[in-house]
């Protein structure tokens, strides 16, 4: 299958443009790399210091070479590239790597980088980096790198693309468990972007998992495009995201602006597609090695097996803190494992079946193990166990593992209860056999979690998203186009034109005004400031609820007007229930992001908050309700009755759409809050803000 990328990635033939005997530098190991890799291509060294580098023989400059490389690999820093570039796309070459950082001390305007960016755009070649470590691709055998690295066998199973150089070496050359097969250092993406590797490398028949080490999106329609691909092609992304800025919510007006920042929206963007998001290298490797290495994990949770009391106890704390469901073992397997065990260990799931340490203790570990895994509900079984001296394996060990994962047809890991190491032979064979050796139990937890989720991510019901009438959404967005700011009673009105549910608020702007409101509303009501200069009403003292007679009314009132002015909005009380918060902000690279929340001061105190890309269904928000920290509130609580979660959930599919409708004219919304009742639910509050 070809692919945009070949001339790059899959190159007939290659220059390498900078060549050089010197010991150690980016020429030296650009010609190394492409020979220790096997390249079956035709190489052309340039440089017109030498007639021959490292048995091939050298070139003075394009000129001389009998054919247009397809590829050119610069070896050459910041005050040659820009020639060598120009000297490579007088001649024709399709694609190019360039390592150097492009920064020049004395550089002029437009600098170095804007200079060569806008050749290769003119140009129309394909390009890795600048300033990044080249490529790896190991299954077509094109090292493309100008840095030192160990051998990889071709073909791998896993493929890494990162925009940190040292985030791809640290990982593909310090764990021979992990199977590299394409790997990519980006660098600052002046040709080719993170998206396109990724289409690439979901087309390789080898690939069971990829790995992005994201430090922004260059082409974010793209990068949501590649994600869908890999959804369509079931290929599990793991994705280690840097930079928790919230620079973007520093200019935000609503609550919803202020909490949703730039590292929500890729939250939202990798909920929806089921990429498995990690904090760190560690992490990010492990995951890798179990989504690599082991086949799809079924219906289920952890089943354990230990040689420590201590240990096994451990584990129960460390699943729980880690969100990974242990199987409750049923009667079967328990009445089993009791034939199996020594009296006085419990059969129980984490598993000690280690006590008296007789001759048949590894029989008796296997047939534990075997029996547990056989469980209907286990997916997935760990041994943990401490290493060998030297931080080895046991043989035993590994038997028992094959043994177990033969019998039962699940997949099994051996789990270092601390640290070992991942060059032993009998570790690495083991792990590229499906039977990973991993270390640290919080690591291969977290690994864990990752399997069971993208599990269930493939397997949920995503629902439709809710429609909603164009002919509405074309008057908003004319009415919107004008940009500015809602407010309270007209944003109240938008939602209602869309079908939510709203309170009926009323506008006035004297005291005539408001009386007469007041028949039409009818008591008890709320009287709230609408002057534009007061976002946040409560902050301000701007709100005053439970008015039940005209004379309060009028006290308010002119206690309001003499503080905030005299536009102020009325509304009926809504019935009890829960506050809940909907909210909205259009991210520059992304669009829209939807927030849902608990109301009042939980949602930013709390930061309990989850987030969601528009449009979704209810079935999508309720699991987005379901993730929140005080998801209780909802069931009722000190003898309160439930709310009606199912109809807060269909609100927020309902908002989600009218987001979606709007993402050309809106920056953001705020409805806070929306009143969740025991039937029913009511926006009562609302802030929409044009672009």
């Amino acid at each position: 299958m070809t692919h945009r990328l070949d001339p790059l990635l899959r190159p007939r033939s290659v220059a390498v443009v900078g060549a050089s005997a010197r010991h150690d530098s980016l020429g030296e190991w650009s010609l190394k790399n492409l020979l220790r890799g096997g390249y079956t291509g035709d190489i052309y060294p340039i440089n017109p210091g030498y007639k021959e580098l490292q048995g091939v023989r050298c070139y003075a400059g394009f000129d001389g070479v009998p054919a247009t490389p397809e590829l050119a690999i610069f070896g050459v820093g910041d005050r040659n590239i820009e020639a060598a570039l120009d000297s490579a796309l007088a001649v024709g070459i399709r694609a190019a790597v360039i390592m150097s950082p492009l920064v020049l001390d004395d550089d002029g305007a437009p600098n170095l980088k804007e200079r060569l960016q806008k050749k290769i755009r003119d140009a129309g070649i394909l390009v890795c980096g600048a300033n990044g470590m080249g490529f790896y691709n190991v299954r077509d055998h094109v090292w493309a790198c100008g840095f030192d690295s160990c051998d990889h066998q071709a073909p791998g199973n896993v493929a890494l693309i990162s925009h940190s150089g040292s985030g791809m070496s640290g990982l593909i050359d310090c764990d021979e468990r992990l199977r590299i097969n394409v790997a990519v250092s980006t660098g600052n993406e002046l040709g080719v972007t993170m998206d396109e590797y990724l289409d690439f490398v979901l087309d390789l028949p080898e690939t069971n998992a990829v790995g992005l080490f994201i430090e922004t999106a260059r082409n974010p329609q793209g990068l949501t495009a590649a994600l869908e691909k890999a959804v369509r092609r079931k290929i599990p992304i793991v994705a280690l995201k840097v930079g928790r800025t919230d620079e973007a919510a520093r200019l935000t007006v609503s609550h919803s602006g202020s909490m949703a920042g730039d590292d929500a929206v890729y939250d939202a963007l990798f909920d929806k597609f089921g990429v498995q998001r990690v904090r760190d290298m560690d992490e990010l490797a492990t995951t890798l090695i179990l989504f690599a290495e082991l086949q799809p994990v079924g219906a289920g949770g952890l089943v354990s097996l230990h040689d420590s009391g201590g240990e096994r106890q451990l584990m129960v704390d460390l699943a729980d803190e880690a969100g990974v469901p242990l199987t409750v073992l049923n009667d079967e397997t328990v009445a089993e494992i009791e034939n199996i065990l020594d009296p006085e260990l419990p059969a129980v799931n984490p598993l000690d079946a280690w006590s008296r340490g007789s001759p048949n203790a590894a029989e008796q570990m296997t047939r534990s193990l075997t029996a547990m895994l056989r469980d209907p509900g286990a997916a997935l079984a760990a041994v943990v166990h401490d290493r060998a001296p030297d931080g080895k394996v046991y043989p035993a060990y590994l038997s028992y593992m094959q043994r177990a994962h033969a019998e039962s047809g699940k997949p099994v890991v051996l789990v270092a209860a601390r640290q070992g190491t991942g060059s032993d032979k009998a570790v690495v064979t083991s792990t590229h056999s499906g039977l990973p050796v991993l270390d640290g139990v919080p690591l291969f937890l977290r690994g864990a979690r990752a399997l069971f989720a993208y599990r269930d991510f493939l397997s949920r019901d995503s629902g439709d998203a809710i429609s909603v009438d164009a002919a509405v959404a074309a008057q908003w967005c004319q009415r919107l186009g004008d940009g500015g700011q809602l407010g309270e009673v007209d944003s109240l009105r938008l939602l209602a034109d869309f079908g939510m549910t709203t309170v009926k608020a009323i506008a006035a702007a004297d005291e005539e005004e408001l009386l007469s409101a007041a028949v039409d509303v009818g008591m008890p009501l709320i009287l709230k400031t609408a002057s534009p200069e007061v976002v946040h009403k409560s902050d301000q003292g701007g709100v005053v609820p439970g008015i039940g007679t005209e004379q309060h009314l009028r006290e308010a009132y002119r206690d309001l007007a003499s503080r905030l002015g005299p536009e102020v909005v009325i509304a009926p009380m809504a019935d009890d229930g829960i506050e809940m918060l909907l909210g909205a902000r259009s991210d520059p690279q992304f669009g829209p992001v939807v927030l849902i929340a608990c109301g009042g001061i939980h949602a930013e105190v709390l930061q309990d908050v989850v987030f969601a890309l528009p449009p979704f269904s209810a079935q999508h928000a309720r699991r987005c309700v379901d993730r929140l920290q005080l998801r209780a509130m909802l069931d009722g609580v000190r003898g309160k009755p439930a709310a009606d979660v199912d109809a807060f959930c269909e609100a927020a599919a309902r908002f989600s759409a009218i987001v979606d409708a709007l993402r050309h004219v809106v920056l953001e919304v705020d409805v806070n809050p929306v009143i969740v009742h025991e039937h029913g639910c009511t926006a009562v509050d609302a802030l929409v803000v044009a672009t």
